[in-house]
């Protein structure tokens, strides 16, 4: 990739920092700021600033800048839909530059698996691993000890400022209707339910986040994705999903929730949600010659969701943390 961007390239890149800038909070030395991305098909990569109409695939240098854009103002992102080709992923940390690492899963093999892996990339002059690495497995059930995910979520453990927090990110099996997807978030429900009320546990903190494929609040999918407690925050209720959404079709597909009591109090430890949360809507910024769906294949149909979580004030006596730019 060449040093410096042609002039449209910058001139998007300049749109899309003033946009965040009004959209995303500003990194403090006591807030965590948490997304999901599911970045369509992220695999191969064409090596120039401007595919052109034989270019295959259509994601570019010049849409990998508009995406490191966007992620490089959170803490750590989960990204869905990384393919067995890492190319792309890999010339992105490259565009993030050295303070950003990446934890990446392996890809579930199989036609469900569809050739994706999960992948956590993080700001590590903000945060750092705290260990904990992992695929949800699921225990043989009755005469289908086979079972499992189509798409096995992945899970990392993460430590900001002394707090530790992990998060489960999932890519739910969309299927040929919506009861296809309804087994798999019931058993992922449950099954991070079990571990976050397992004592003595790696279980600090649970966030879960990720495409779930939810189609609206009060549907059975949704319900069975917070029957067990998962509290989506009310912010991210209204927010589109997806660059096709409009008001008569709102989707839920994409969320990030943790568990609270029945009474309503997080299980929280350490940290606490600071009630602002959202999407991101790149579309009017960046390539805006092309339709929809063109943009669609060079960054993505879903919108980056986030949120914004506080942690304890530093002890006065220490050095706080260096606060990278954006």
């Amino acid at each position: 990739m060449s040093e410096q961007p042609p002039v449209l390239v910058a001139e998007d890149l300049t749109r899309l920092r003033t946009a965040l800038d009004a959209t995303v909070p500003t990194r403090t030395d006591t807030n965590l700021l948490v997304a999901t991305w599911n970045i369509r098909a992220l695999g191969d990569l064409s090596p120039k600033w401007a595919a052109g109409p034989k270019d295959s695939p259509k994601r570019d240098w010049h849409a990998l800048a508009c995406l490191a854009q966007v992620i490089s103002r959170f803490d750590v992102i989960a990204i869905q839909e990384a393919r067995r080709n890492p190319k792309a992923l890999k010339h992105l940390l490259a565009t993030l530059g050295p303070a950003w690492q990446a934890i990446v899963s392996d890809v579930t093999e199989g036609p469900a698996g569809n050739g994706e892996r999960l992948a956590f990339l993080y700001n590590s002059d903000r945060i750092q691993p705290a260990g904990l690495v992992g695929e949800i497995v699921l225990p043989p059930i009755g005469d289908d000890p086979a079972r499992q995910f189509a798409r096995s979520p992945y899970v990392a453990g993460f430590a900001r400022a002394g707090t530790e927090f992990t998060l489960a990110s999932v890519h739910v099996l969309w299927g040929t209707n919506a009861a296809e997807r309804l087994p798999e978030i019931t058993a992922f429900a449950q099954w991070m339910r079990h571990w976050a009320d397992r004592p003595q546990d790696w279980n600090q903190n649970l966030l879960v986040l990720g495409d779930f494929n939810l189609d609206r609040i009060g549907d059975p999918l949704y319900e069975a994705f917070i029957a067990t407690g998962l509290w989506p925050p009310t912010e991210l209720n209204t927010v589109p999903r997806t660059i096709f959404d409009n008001d008569n079709n709102r989707h839920f597909y994409d969320q990030i929730a943790w568990f609270s009591e029945p009474n309503g109090t997080s299980l929280l430890q350490g940290l606490s949600y600071a009630q602002r949360a959202g999407s991101f809507d790149f579309i009017p910024h960046v390539l805006r010659s092309l339709t929809r769906s063109e943009v669609s294949w060079r960054i993505s149909d879903h919108y980056p969701l986030w949120c914004e979580f506080q942690l304890p004030a530093p002890d006065p006596g220490l050095p706080g943390p260096r606060i990278p730019g954006p």
